[in-house]
């Protein structure tokens, strides 16, 4: 724990994670209630280009992204939460917009009709109703953030104090054949302790969320 910094990247590892979800969370749902009610060819565009980016390989633009992500100064945890939230987009507005398909027009109607804005009848009445979408999309970006090593190891590399853990754990690998097998084995284990017990808490709503905006009601 004290020659690898694992506490200082289980640290960042943790802000970056939960950063990065709430972030997705966020807009995601919000873009994708946008695109979904509001019918054009602008909205219609952008729900392909989302859909679009789920299928590019992270392969082909992973160079060009290190050099605009150096460019624009995001080679910090700041920025890496900007850099999964781009990332993580595409198969969160799918998922979103495949649930808020499903939620009976008449109940935002009824919320207009009472005096609501259409930032009040999102945050007071489609909001809580995404909940079972809402926690499955942070599960999925939570172990795929949790668990990204090339990411940051391509943006904040070796050098710098923000190393999270996957990139702490592959320095123990070392060169030449000379890996630490002992203390890899037992900072994995420590990695995935907390990704299990998230995962646990929560997988009660994954099916749950995932069937939700399968059918249309």
């Amino acid at each position: 724990l004290e020659q690898t910094g694992f506490l200082s990247a289980i640290g960042w590892s943790f802000f970056i994670t939960i950063g990065s979800v709430a972030v997705i969370l966020f807009f995601t749902s919000m873009t994708a209630y946008y695109i979904t009610r509001v019918k054009s060819k602008l909205t219609s565009v952008l729900y392909y280009l989302f859909v679009f980016s789920m299928i590019v390989p992270f392969q082909m633009v992973m160079f060009p992204m290190v050099k605009l992500a150096d460019i624009l100064h995001l080679a910090n945890p700041v920025g890496m939460i900007v850099l999964y939230l781009g990332f993580g987009c595409g198969l969160s507005i799918f998922m979103f917009s495949g649930f808020i398909k499903s939620i009976p027009l008449e109940i935002e109607e009824a919320a207009m009709i009472d005096g609501c804005n259409p930032l009040q009848t999102y945050f007071h009445i489609v909001l809580p109703i995404l909940k079972p979408t809402a926690i499955t999309v942070a599960i999925l970006n939570a172990m795929w953030i949790w668990n990204d090593y090339l990411l940051p190891y391509l943006v904040i590399g070796l050098s710098t104090e923000y190393k999270t853990i996957p990139v702490v754990i592959q320095m123990l690998v070392g060169s030449n054949g000379n890996r630490d097998m002992g203390a890899m084995m037992a900072m994995l284990v420590l990695a995935i302790i907390p990704i299990i017990i998230f995962y646990l808490a929560c997988q009660k709503h994954i099916i749950e969320g995932v069937v939700a905006g399968a059918v249309k009601g």
